[in-house]
């Protein structure tokens, strides 16, 4: 398992965006990705992307306003959010996993961040 810092929540109005950043302590892992948890909401899948050659994944739900990326010589992911809404609010976790390829199961990812709060109001 690796510790992994998420940072960049916060509270701000619809139609806002946030860009929310995951730090790494491992050198390297197969694949990285966000959920979040909205309250009395199971955690949802959002996004993955693999670490070496970046390919991506995308929930139907979010794809057309987040976008996943990272950079690997500072260990970092990040996740922009645009167009927020209401319905984004939730916990946001980033996530990661040491071997295997893309995939939207939490069950598959062993390293996990404490979260990041990001509230939108209306």
């Amino acid at each position: 398992q690796e510790h992994l810092v998420e940072s960049g929540g916060g509270l701000v109005q619809a139609g806002a965006s946030l860009r929310l950043s995951c730090t790494a302590s491992a050198r390297t892992r197969s694949v990285m990705a966000w959920f979040r948890q909205a309250p009395g909401k199971e955690r949802e899948f959002l996004a993955a992307i693999v670490w070496v050659g970046g390919i991506t994944n995308y929930a139907d739900s979010i794809k057309d306003r987040f976008t996943i990326s990272k950079d690997n010589t500072r260990n970092m992911m990040y996740l922009q959010m645009n167009s927020l809404q209401p319905g984004d609010t939730a916990v946001y976790y980033c996530a990661a996993r040491p071997q295997g390829w893309l995939t939207r199961d939490e069950n598959s990812y062993d390293s996990w961040g404490q979260g990041t709060q990001v509230t939108v109001s209306s």
